[in-house]
């Protein structure tokens, strides 16, 4: 019995000290009009990001062996952010950041996808997942950078996305 007590506290006092030991989450999705495949044909090469994120400014891809990986140029300071390419497959793509990055995040890993809309066969939802520690910040504040990056993304990508007839500024996005 003392030893389970033992064991006991001593697990209370690992998990206590450890603090925020458990990763932080960002899950954003949005619902695009489009069939999936046309969708996912504007966004599945991994430096297509630079065609459709507000905030990358020029992205360049490189293979290091097997390894392809993505340099991204920040728009608003010039900054960088290097990715590597860790899977893919016909409607998503998972990356990680390579430390050390402008973003207050470290152990990022995230994917983003497209699969079809249940409701409407002419739309597409688009998904972008994060896993991650704060670094520098708070986790709600690492939480809602990562967060309003993704939200910037894929309100880009609805816009693209949107017939020409469809493209109003007033039509406010309520997915």
């Amino acid at each position: 019995m003392r030893v389970r007590k033992l064991a006991l506290v001593a697990f209370v006092a690992l998990v206590v000290s450890s603090g925020s030991a458990f990763a932080l989450d960002v899950n954003k999705k949005i619902a695009a009009p489009g069939q999936m495949l046309v969708i996912w044909s504007m966004i599945s090469e991994f430096c297509s990001i630079k065609d459709w994120h507000p905030a990358i400014a020029d992205c360049k891809e490189s293979k290091e062996g097997a390894d392809t990986f993505r340099v991204l140029t920040l728009k608003d300071n010039g900054g960088t952010i290097k990715e590597k390419l860790t899977g893919s497959d016909d409607t998503s793509y998972s990356y990680e950041i390579i430390d050390p990055s402008p973003l207050p995040v470290k152990n990022y890993s995230a994917k983003l996808w497209v699969e079809p809309d249940e409701r409407d066969p002419n739309r597409t939802v688009i998904h972008w997942d994060a896993t991650f520690d704060a670094n520098g910040k708070s986790d709600d504040e690492a939480k809602k950078v990562i967060g309003d990056i993704f939200l910037a993304g894929l309100k880009s990508i609805k816009q693209k996305a949107m017939p020409p007839d469809e493209d109003n500024p007033g039509n406010e996005d309520r997915d």
